[in-house]
């Protein structure tokens, strides 16, 4: 499987200064190629790269095998663009956010991270250290750091290119790793789980991870924003920085300790992970004013890949199953009907009297449709008479 480790560089005052110019130079090529690339509606690698690379070269000083790279992000950048107006992740073509993605061509920031590949940057994990391309030369010796686990996982697995990433003055390597997947065991049941705002994971066993705390240090933060949105000085654009990512650090490590406790417990019972499959919902969900600032940042996303890649890395099963009306359903007699879910907490069947947390249910149907699932999967097949 495949894992990105990230490391963090210690580049002396020289070195940052030659990293930042090769971001700049780097990224003001990629919009310039992709100004051509919109104009001349040629976005394969091969015909995009036989238009711009002498030009590139010569304008922007970059040297034979970044010109590559660079060529090769833009092209990347239109065929992720591509797929996401054929997933309609961007609206319907009558949406002002889809009629603006396609109707010019993409830019980069400045600090946008840019790839290397092994011609470009190589690693000398013994010594902690890297050489790198840079727009004043080879660039040798520049210190890395990163956890135990973390230097461990890139010195034995890594592969392929590694992101140099600038962030609020610091520098970044991400590196691709690719580790080996255990055996997936056939799981003896499920658990199901069913994610969602005020409860950010509720397990068919009735765990409850509860988002209230979340949702207080996120309203918390709202409040402070806001006054720091009045102030409008260069003081307050830095502190709203730094929040936005304290908010989202906070968030990223809640996902990972929810994700590794159902995992550990999925584990160690032998069972398998079922969740919803929740693609689309922000297209499928209409919601009051109030309601889209918690919506638009809340955290279901991240929370389900946190899980499946755990879930890959420990070798539990892990299935993603559909999601309709798994709360409005009665995991005992089946009966289906939008008025079992009194309120947002409580469910009551309207045939059989099943009474319990809504989201507790819903993490039942999620566990039962997975049953359902994998009983098909492994169903024998006939043989041929």
């Amino acid at each position: 499987m495949k894992l990105v480790v990230q490391v963090k560089l210690l580049p002396t005052p020289d070195q940052a200064s030659a990293l930042l110019a090769t971001l700049h130079a780097c990224n003001r090529a990629a919009t310039w190629i992709a100004q051509v690339a919109f104009e001349q509606n040629t976005k394969d690698r091969n015909g995009l790269q036989k238009l711009v690379y002498a030009e590139v070269k010569a304008t922007f000083g970059l040297s034979a095998q970044p010109t590559v790279r660079v060529i090769k992000k833009v092209v990347d950048t239109y065929a992720a663009l591509a797929a996401a107006v054929k997933a309609r992740r961007l609206g319907p073509s009558s949406c002002q956010r889809h009629r603006k993605a396609v109707s010019s061509p993409v830019g980069f920031r400045p600090h946008a991270a840019q790839p290397f590949d092994d011609r470009c940057l190589s690693w000398q994990f013994r010594a902690r250290t890297v050489s790198i391309w840079t727009v004043e030369g080879r660039m040798k010796g520049v210190k890395y750091t990163g956890s135990a686990d973390q230097l461990n996982t890139l010195s034995r697995c890594r592969r392929g290119e590694s992101d140099l990433v600038q962030r609020d003055g610091k520098w970044y390597l991400i590196a691709t790793c690719e580790t080996p997947e255990p055996e997936v065991y056939a799981p003896s049941d499920w658990i199901g789980v069913d994610r969602g705002i005020v409860n950010l994971a509720t397990t068919s066993e009735g765990t409850n991870y509860q988002g209230r705390r979340l949702t207080r240090y996120r309203r918390w933060q709202a409040r402070k924003r806001a006054e720091l949105q009045r102030k409008q000085t260069r003081s307050a654009t830095r502190r709203l920085a730094r929040r936005s990512e304290q908010e989202h650090r906070h968030a990223t490590h809640m996902n990972h300790r929810i994700s590794k406790e159902i995992v550990s417990v999925a584990q160690r019972t032998g069972r398998g992970i079922a969740v919803e499959e929740l693609d689309g919902i922000r297209d499928r969900v209409r919601l009051h004013g109030d309601q889209r600032g918690i919506h638009s940042s809340w955290p279901f996303h991240q929370l389900g890949a946190h899980l499946a890649y755990k879930a890959c890395q420990a070798g539990v099963p892990f299935l993603e199953v559909d999601a309709r009306h798994t709360s409005q359903r009665c995991p005992r007699c089946g009966h289906t009907e939008r008025a079992n879910r009194l309120d947002r907490d409580r469910f009551v069947c309207r045939r059989c009297g099943l009474a319990g947390p809504a989201d507790h249910v819903a993490g039942v149907n999620v566990r039962n449709r997975a049953r359902s699932a994998w009983a098909f999967v492994t169903m024998p097949v006939p043989s041929a008479a």
